[in-house]
């Protein structure tokens, strides 16, 4: 006997994200496409209440804003499922504390990228960042993206900043520097300098720069079609089907931890 598809079901449908991620789960193998939500108020073709998506699927795919996220993480939490994926950026603390809070009861994969060449990006940003010191190499992490984007740096340009910052063994918000402006005296050692550009239809541009006095190093990504975020947070949802509480991320979904 053949085994049951993954019930897949998405959040923010009308968005650019949601339609991206319903054209994937439809054509994915071992996949079922069972619902498509909006917020209250929004209508669409084939859009079903939140309660008749949480109560139909396995894995439910958020690509909204972090208060949507952070109420659909309690609703599935207080049904103790579906598993969720969360791909929204922009999260403050409190609403971190309140992903983490519903995590204690569903499994969650948490990701400001799901691309998979952008996660492995991550670990090798954590590896040279190891290796090439503040003593002698500057770190400046450099973002673009397209004119609609709301929150700056992106949820990306931030986990590569996590990625330099680890390591090294420090932590991000004591070294980062997401502005410049006028006289700001010279650059402190150890800084993590953010760089953003919002233009055109730009899907997205990352690279990170390790500067010293001889040479330079820069890794970078960059994003061509959305559909390669879908490709990601597909191999996510089959990850994270059957895990057990947690919060996770695209670390532990690529194996790169313990919870791999």
């Amino acid at each position: 006997m053949s085994a049951q598809p993954i019930r897949i079901a998405v959040a923010g449908a009308l968005g650019r994200m949601g339609q991206a991620m319903s054209a994937a789960v439809a054509v994915g193998d071992g996949l079922a496409l069972v619902a498509r939500f909006e917020r209250t108020g929004l209508a669409g073709e084939g859009l079903t209440s939140q309660d008749e998506a949480l109560a139909a699927a396995d894995v439910v795919i958020d690509f909204t804003t972090p208060a949507a996220s952070v109420a659909l993480a309690a609703a599935c939490a207080a049904r103790g499922g579906p598993a969720l994926l969360v791909g929204s950026t922009g999260f403050d603390d409190a609403q971190i504390a309140a992903i983490e809070a519903a995590a204690s009861r569903i499994a969650i994969v948490r990701a400001g990228n799901f691309s998979l060449g952008m996660n492995l990006l991550m670990g090798l940003v954590e590896q040279a960042a190891a290796r090439l010191g503040p003593d002698a190499y500057d770190i400046e992490i450099f973002e673009a993206h397209h004119r609609r984007k709301v929150d700056a740096p992106s949820g990306a340009a931030l986990m590569l900043g996590e990625a330099a910052a680890r390591g090294r063994g420090v932590s991000l918000a004591d070294v980062a520097r997401r502005g410049r402006d006028g006289i700001t005296g010279a650059r402190a050692a150890g800084d993590i300098g953010f760089a953003v550009v919002r233009g055109g239809g730009i899907v997205g541009d990352h690279s990170v720069s390790f500067i010293a006095e001889d040479e330079s190093l820069t890794l970078a990504h960059s994003a061509r079609d959305r559909g390669l975020f879908a490709r990601g947070a597909l191999v996510a949802a089959r990850w994270v089907v059957g895990r057990p509480p947690g919060h996770y991320g695209m670390r532990d979904v690529l194996g790169f931890t313990d919870r791999g």
